[in-house]
């Protein structure tokens, strides 16, 4: 493990070391990261030690279209951390985000190094919010931390330890078990949802995952498609699916 006071990225800094020839297990973490990224080239932004931000390798024998499904480990093995070190109850919002209510409270990017058609390494990265008591306007109505939930911020190192405890058990289970536990965390099933892709907008009703880890949603007149990636809105009770 690398503990960094600063870093530009523990993702960007694990693919680098990936490249030439890290195992599998190498973690990073940072107290600050000075470009830190979450899906789709955003930013993100953390106060120093507030939250913890944490990179691992892995390097699974698996095709490219299951990628989703390492992600899925990892968002699992953060939700049972929290469970069993902070007594906090955590939900999945497809793809990426670990929430409590409505709010989010830690985001996960997943960057692969694909060599000939292979996957050659995954770096998944978690940005968890910890000690954070106030956000700024902006972030405020979305965002939450593990104080604000519960009144206490947790040592970051012991959360750390229990994470990477719980992936250990994580990436031994088999797919079924763990699409299984997904779909039983994960708050986006059974809603009305929109989902912003790159070209266009996907709306209907997220019904299940596909043993991919792809979105199942049914679309009025035009049947089920599968989303393999893209950012989700839950729709209020109420709003119409176009």
């Amino acid at each position: 493990m690398q503990w960094f006071s600063t870093l530009d990225s523990t993702n960007r800094w694990l693919l680098d070391e990936a490249r030439g020839g890290a195992p599998a297990g190498l973690v990073a973490v940072a107290d600050h990261q000075s470009a830190g990224r979450g899906r789709r080239g955003r930013a993100w932004e953390s106060t120093p030690g507030a939250s913890l931000l944490v990179s691992v390798l892995l390097r699974p024998r698996i095709e490219p279209e299951a990628l989703h499904l390492v992600t899925m480990r990892v968002a699992l093995a953060f939700a049972d951390a929290l469970e069993s070190a902070a007594r906090l109850a955590v939900q999945l919002k497809w793809p990426n985000d670990l929430v409590v209510g409505e709010r989010k409270l830690a985001g996960l990017l997943a960057e692969a190094e694909i060599v000939g058609g292979s996957v050659g390494a995954v770096v998944v990265g978690v940005g968890c919010n910890v000690a954070q008591t106030t956000f700024p306007p902006e972030l405020a109505p979305t965002a939450t931390s593990v104080a604000l939930e519960t009144g206490v911020a947790p040592e970051r190192e012991a959360l750390l330890d229990t994470v990477l405890e719980r992936l250990d058990a994580r990436l031994d289970a088999p797919p079924d078990s763990i699409c299984t536990d997904y779909r039983t965390r994960l708050s986006t099933l059974d809603r009305d949802v929109r989902i912003e892709l790159d070209e266009h907008v996907i709306e209907g009703r997220a019904f299940d995952i596909d043993e991919q880890g792809r979105l199942l949603v049914t679309q009025p007149g035009d049947g089920v498609v599968a989303v393999a990636v893209g950012d989700v809105v839950h729709l209020r009770a109420g709003s119409s699916v176009s």
